[in-house]
């Protein structure tokens, strides 16, 4: 079980690091296709924040705001954003993940696989952090 960490500054300190920490992995899944980053990196970044949370305020206080069932539900909407983006390329006349295919009106090719390659990032950044958000409950719950 994990219980709350009985430390005001710690506490304090937490509370005030996961709105960074959750900013900055936003920011790195969208830089990702721009430059390094992308989907892991900061899928795990917003993870580490929830985890960061549960073991300083403990998993009571942070049920309330992310619920254990969190993690499953974010990691299927992650993959499913990611193998739609394919299927719709396959779909469309192209190969899977073949962004320049998407059918998306008004814009050329490269901006379709500038599009695509964004989708891709925010699936797997929600598919990480849902995965390692469960591994985490997983592996710390009760009983």
């Amino acid at each position: 079980m994990i219980a709350k960490y009985r430390d005001l500054i710690v506490s304090l300190a937490c509370r005030l690091m996961v709105p960074f920490m959750f900013l900055f992995g936003f920011y790195v899944t969208m830089f990702g296709h721009y430059g390094p980053g992308g989907g892991f990196q900061g899928g795990t970044i917003m993870a580490s924040g929830v985890i960061l949370l549960r073991l300083s305020l403990g998993r009571q206080a942070t049920i309330k705001k992310f619920p254990l069932e969190l993690g499953h539900i974010v990691g299927v909407i992650g993959l499913l954003i990611y193998s739609a983006t394919g299927l719709i390329s396959i779909l469309a006349g192209g190969e899977y993940l073949n962004y320049a295919y998407l059918p998306i009106p008004g814009m050329s090719g490269a901006e379709r696989q500038h599009l695509g390659i964004l989708f891709v990032e925010i699936g797997v950044a929600l598919g990480v952090f849902g995965v390692l958000l469960s591994i985490f409950d997983s592996l710390t719950k009760e009983g």
